[in-house]
């Protein structure tokens, strides 16, 4: 099992002070999180946030929870991806999602698309896209929404194949799901609530994983919940998901109330496995 933390609150130093705290105190991943305009929360471009971090930390995974490619030309985020890559010798990973409709990048403003279809097909297209970029050669492509004719990303990542690409799984839905079995792992979710997947779900959504994929060694799956204060109830909480099948466990703490304070605390409290 593999523990990161999301930098949810904060001015930018403030979040890069915990990016730096997480990498000294044993956790394995730090993201950020990637919208234009949700109410009045404070909000930093995730790729600077990451690029900054990547040069201020040596070994840990750096990522956003999670990209919203619908509103990204693809052959930018293939650029951008590749760039942190390089910064952080090979660190990055994208966690990737349709995008929510209340961010104002979607709602309030003209040319992005707001219904789920249109969205599913351009973070499908993206990725597609994204996977041949990574290639180092030209490519093209043509689809629905986008047309790529004899285009070169180059340099290749620094990680081979390509950068790991993580696809929101809305457990229990099949299209969501067979989209997250195409890639490298999936982001678990559950379909239309924000409650947090129990274990049981969690080796459920697995179990169909396994079918769909087969092996799923080298496959991450990873799960979202905020740690209890009790370390003892926490080593017991990531161990259930780790039965399941888990391989990551994140702490997301999306509540208004928590402090960037908090959150650095976190940081240099490191994870469960560091206690």
């Amino acid at each position: 099992m593999r523990f990161g933390m999301v930098g949810s609150y904060g001015d930018v130093d403030e979040v890069l002070a915990m990016a730096e705290a997480a990498d000294a105190s044993g956790w394995d991943g730090f993201f950020t999180w990637d919208a234009i305009s949700i109410g009045d929360m404070v909000a930093w471009d995730p790729w600077m946030v990451l690029a900054a971090a990547a040069v201020r930390t040596e070994r840990i995974r750096l990522g956003a929870l999670v990209f919203a490619p619908a509103r990204r030309r693809p052959w930018k985020l293939a650029r951008e991806a590749v760039t942190v890559d390089h910064l952080s010798g090979g660190r990055l990973v994208l966690p990737v999602g349709l995008g929510v409709v209340d961010d104002g990048g979607f709602s309030r403003v003209s040319g992005e698309v707001t219904s789920a279809r249109e969205r599913a097909q351009r973070l499908d297209e993206a990725l597609a896209i994204c996977d041949l970029a990574w290639r180092g050669e030209p490519f093209s492509f043509d689809g629905t929404h986008h047309r790529v004719d004899e285009l070169v990303i180059a340099p290749r990542p620094v990680q081979q194949p390509r950068i790991p690409v993580w696809p929101v799984g809305g457990w229990p839905s099949p299209r969501s799901m067979a989209r997250a079995a195409r890639w490298d792992g999936v982001v678990l979710q559950r379909t239309g609530s924000e409650e947090p997947l129990a274990p049981s779900d969690v080796a459920d959504a697995v179990a169909w994983l396994r079918e769909s994929r087969g092996d799923l060694t080298g496959y991450d799956v990873v799960v979202q919940d905020v740690l209890p204060q009790d370390r003892g109830a926490a080593q017991e909480m990531v161990a259930a998901y780790e039965r399941a099948g888990a391989t990551w466990f994140v702490d997301a703490r999306w509540d208004p109330s928590v402090t960037p304070g908090a959150l650095l605390d976190l940081a240099r409290q490191g994870p469960p496995s560091a206690w």
